[in-house]
């Protein structure tokens, strides 16, 4: 359902690139509809969103911004979705449930790549949208130009539904294509109606043919009407365009500045008429029962919230809902959210965005309701390849920091919190630096909690060249009972990738079958760190003889001759270091190839191969394998050489043989410092 017909808020999604003006359009759209008395900016720190102390700093986007407003007797909520990748993934989730998407982009055609990632994400989830070029007054080249970079990263067809005025070599007005109107640009205010120029009407009247050939590929009504040269009605028109977009057939385009307020009230009628309403959304995620989705979950100063979408009813405070596993979630009070400010509502209604409080069982991601659930929304995350290690500054600090960065992974979804027992470390994983560096912040702003950090230890580890037969004694008498262990092991290696392995050929009962598990256990100990100060892996250890003190031996006895038979054993078997290897897939764009291929060859990565990326022209991915200690920075590098466009996913592959130097250095940075 399209248009004015469409009952039930509707939500607006604002996506595309980093610094594209996204918050700027938002708050635009606010002044033009008169839920502000004042167009907000982003760059002296006047706006509705990007209001926490993180983005202030920053000059963009770290978090999700939530706005509502009412224009011409409908409402509608906007999600101003982060635009840069470390804090992209903070809207996905409320992507998805979004009626119609807005794509804001640079007018600059060398810039239109960066689009790409957004049109390819809308076009997977199915969801509706339309592109605004923002900032049309810094202009210089032509919007065809434009259109034809961004058409190779659309799967359905652009529609331009404007012609840009220009007066000299500035844009200071449109024609509308599809109400055949023009309008000279006034800053601040609505734009004025005029005639359209003279030396444009050739221009509009093939701009216009264009876009009605366009549409005539799915209405073969209109299509007669063009081959008969009849004129179609512009309701017609309309509705076509409403179909299209809604159908996901056509993605219209317009433009405008969101700092001067041009093009943003023709933008708000083209989303009021044309928009789907929230059953086409409920439809595409499969609701057919009044439900509930939490998209993101917030902690303020009112306590936790969670952010939802009320699709195919209305609740009220106090309803009893369900999760999908059962658990009853009985709703606290619901407030609407702009930017920061939150207002007291009664109910939602179909449509509506809210945030409500008291379901502290529930996390983002779940759907709620009385009946049955629709299907889990499935949403694909960025990789987190970025990834520090972290302490408290202050010892006694340690329970505080615990709870708030569960509070904080609550909130970010692309935050990824690890405790590595083997290396006493608790390890953050993020997108990249930039995403991690605002956690820390938030950490110490929010929470009070510094912490100090650095990049995660390497997991190298070692193992053995050749066979031994090692004999190892513990001894000890010290009055009344003593200790007495002998044992003697066989050591060979492994096949890489093979673990360990412990057997025990004992003849005669030279060790008591009681001890021998501890033998094992004293093994395992000496294995945790070899000679070269890492743990042991890939090699098998035999029992095969040994004696016993019928008073004497022990347990302990035998666990710590196991040990000491390892632990030389070790030493004199050829130890040899391993680091891990990480299988690596990039994508990136074709013009950006090569300048990634050097950058992964620099850090002694080995390729495996090459391909177009399937389903996306003009992309490439590339497979190598790269040890896991070249990995620090390498998400950046692969950014700086490709618009910030290359992304990359590595996965543990295998260990590999280190030696030389780098080995030499890696075990000395290891080894203590001598007393």
């Amino acid at each position: 359902m399209a248009g004015e017909s469409a009952k039930g808020t509707r939500v607006i999604a604002l996506v595309g690139p980093a610094g594209a003006g996204k918050t700027s359009l938002a708050e635009a759209m606010l002044f033009a509809a008169g839920a502000t008395d004042r167009l907000g900016s982003t760059a002296n720190g006047s706006s509705i969103g990007d209001f926490s102390a993180e983005s202030r700093q920053r000059g963009g986007s770290t978090e999700l911004n939530l706005y509502h407003f009412d224009y011409l007797g409908d409402h509608f909520a906007i999600l101003d979705c982060p635009g840069s990748v470390g804090f992209a993934a903070d809207g996905a989730r409320a992507l998805a449930i979004a009626d119609v998407a807005i794509v804001v982009v640079d007018p600059d055609p060398a810039r239109a790549p960066l689009a790409a990632p957004a049109l390819r994400a809308l076009d997977e989830l199915g969801i509706p949208h339309l592109i605004f070029v923002n900032r049309i007054d810094q202009a210089h080249g032509r919007i065809r130009d434009l259109l034809t970079a961004l058409q190779p990263m659309s799967v359905s067809p652009l529609i331009a539904r404007q012609v840009p005025i220009r007066e000299g070599e500035k844009i200071s007005g449109f024609v509308d294509l599809a109400l055949e109107y023009a309008f000279k640009y006034r800053p601040g205010q609505e734009s004025e109606r005029i005639e359209i120029p003279a030396d444009l009407h050739e221009r509009e009247a093939e701009a216009r043919a264009h876009m009605l050939e366009q549409l005539a590929d799915h209405d073969d009504e209109l299509l007669e009407q063009l081959l008969m040269d009849e004129a179609p009605s512009r309701e017609k028109i309309l509705q076509d365009l409403a179909r299209e977009t809604g159908d996901n057939l056509g993605v219209p385009v317009l433009f405008g500045s969101a700092n001067s307020s041009w093009g943003v009230r023709r933008l708000l009628k083209a989303i009021r008429h044309e928009a789907p309403g929230p059953s086409a959304a409920a439809d595409r995620l499969s609701v057919s029962k009044p439900s509930l989705y939490v998209f993101k979950i917030i902690h303020g100063l009112i306590g936790r919230l969670a952010l939802s979408r009320m699709l195919g009813g209305r609740i009220s405070e106090g309803s009893d809902l369900k999760t999908a596993s059962g658990e009853h979630a009985r709703l606290g009070a619901l407030f609407h959210v702009q930017g920061e400010k939150t207002a007291k509502v009664g109910e939602a209604n179909d449509g509506d965005v809210v945030a409500v409080a008291k379901i502290d069982n529930v996390r983002a991601g779940e759907w709620l309701g009385s009946g049955k659930l629709p299907p889990s929304v499935d949403i694909g995350y960025p990789a987190r390849n970025c990834a520090i290690a972290i302490e408290p500054a202050d010892r006694k600090d340690d329970v505080k920091l615990s709870g708030a960065l569960q509070r904080l992974s609550e909130e970010d979804s692309a935050l990824i919190i690890e405790h590595d027992d083997h290396n006493h470390e608790i390890r953050l994983r993020g997108v990249n630096d930039e995403h991690l560096n605002t956690v820390l912040a938030r950490l110490k702003r929010r929470y009070g909690v510094e912490v100090k950090s650095h990049p995660p230890s390497v997991g190298y580890r070692e193992s053995i060249r050749k066979s031994v037969t090692q004999k190892g004694r513990h001894k000890k008498q010290s009055g009344g009972h003593g200790q007495f262990g002998d044992v003697i092991i066989e050591v060979k290696p492994l096949p890489r990738g093979s673990g360990f392995v412990f057997e025990e050929r004992i003849h005669g009962g030279s060790v008591p079958k009681q001890w021998i598990p501890a033998v094992e256990e004293g093994v395992r100990e000496a294995m945790t760190k070899g000679p070269l100060g890492f743990e042991v892996v890939d090699c098998a250890v035999s029992l095969v003889d040994g004696s016993y003190h019928s008073v004497d031996s022990s347990e302990l006895a035998f666990r710590l001759a196991g040990r000491i038979a390892m632990q030389e054993a070790l030493n004199a078997a050829g130890p040899h270091l391993l680091e891990p290897m990480h299988k690596l897939t990039v994508v990136c764009p074709t013009n950006a190839t090569s300048r990634v291929t050097s950058a992964v060859a620099g850090r002694r990565g080995q390729m495996l191969g090459m391909a177009p990326r399937d389903g996306w022209t003009g992309w490439d991915r590339i497979e190598a394998l790269i040890p896991e200690a070249e990995l620090s920075g390498l998400e950046a590098e692969l950014r700086s050489q490709s618009q910030g466009l290359a992304t990359y996913e590595a996965q543990f592959d295998h260990l590999a043989e280190l030696n030389g130097p780098l080995a030499e250095k890696v075990v000395q940075q290891r080894m203590p410092e001598p007393a």
